[in-house]
């Protein structure tokens, strides 16, 4: 299902979008074979005299005229931490309401909702060149205001010429945060100054580390992987560097395709052998994917 554009531009507040996001999910996962999964409560119970009144099912106590708890799975259980690649290669296309980094932070907030109404708690890391936020895993309401208005100045922001070094800020990542917490990277993993093995090797760090990783390999498939370019002249520009050239894409699309193919191919089989669930994220599909991929993850960690 791709995105429906017409339906995010109304919400520039991302917790309107996130709950919007979330609440078509939900519904469509109970029409579906996977509705056994738990997205809030799994039962009621009777209410103890003298417990706390937070829980109580109101509208069945007006139906039933008895006092209920709603009982959850359980409290906070999983500690998750959203990793995102702010760098200006995520900026691309270089359209505010429809690229790498905007497609990123709307998937962070819906699964920000979601992990809320798992009870689960959840935290923050921004990087570029060096991690520029990071807001270790809580579960409050206040908490996800306070990363929801993160993601939302980041959004705002316009800045070029951010380079990457995802190798040596996954590297502290992986120290800082809590141990065996589910990780959650967004990346288009993109880098001009790093070997690819220093990258796999910080992708094993985290797994040392006892975290359980998800890397959302976010692009824009048609034209990052696919070279899908008409057969003109095109002026491109690196807006990691601002190097530019004026090429037409025919020359060249057969060895740039070679060449990204053979990245992905070694990127599979790296997440592959150290266990890191690899998700291809095309921006021009839907959030139901990352959300999904969630729910399998959260479920399998029990």
């Amino acid at each position: 299902m791709q995105i429906d554009r017409s339906q995010i531009e109304p919400f520039k507040n991302l917790e309107l979008l996130a709950k919007k996001v979330v609440e078509g999910f939900i519904t469509g996962m109970h029409k579906s074979p996977f509705h056994g999964f738990s997205v809030e409560f799994a039962e009621h119970r009777l209410y103890n005299k003298g417990e706390s009144t937070r829980h109580i099912d109101w509208k069945l106590f007006g139906r039933t005229d008895k006092l209920f708890l709603k009982r959850y799975e359980e409290e906070t259980n999983l500690r998750c931490q959203l990793i995102i690649d702010t760098s200006s290669s995520m900026r691309f296309p270089d359209d505010q309401v429809d690229n790498k980094l905007s497609f990123s932070i709307y998937s962070a907030a819906a699964l920000c909702e979601l992990l809320k109404q798992q009870r689960d708690a959840f935290g923050l890391t921004l990087f570029d060149s060096e991690i520029t936020k990071h807001i270790p895993s809580k579960g409050s309401p206040l908490h996800q205001k306070l990363i929801l208005n993160t993601l939302q100045d980041t959004l705002e922001l316009s800045e070029h010429k951010k380079t990457t070094s995802a190798a040596n800020t996954i590297n502290q990542i992986a120290e800082i945060i809590h141990q065996r917490s589910l990780v959650i990277i967004f990346s288009d993993m993109f880098e001009t100054n790093s070997k690819n093995e220093e990258l796999f090797s910080a992708l094993q760090h985290l797994k040392y580390k006892k975290h359980e990783v998800v890397l959302f390999h976010v692009v824009d498939k048609s034209k990052e992987i696919d070279f899908e370019f008409e057969n003109k002249p095109y002026h491109f520009i690196d807006l990691e560097s601002g190097e530019e050239i004026k090429l037409n894409p025919t020359q060249i699309k057969e060895q740039y395709k070679t060449a990204i193919q053979s990245f992905s191919e070694e990127l599979r089989i790296k997440c592959g052998h150290y266990k890191i669930d690899l998700i291809e994220a095309d921006i021009k599909q839907g959030f139901n994917k990352i959300l999904y991929t969630y729910l399998v993850k959260r479920n399998n960690m029990k």
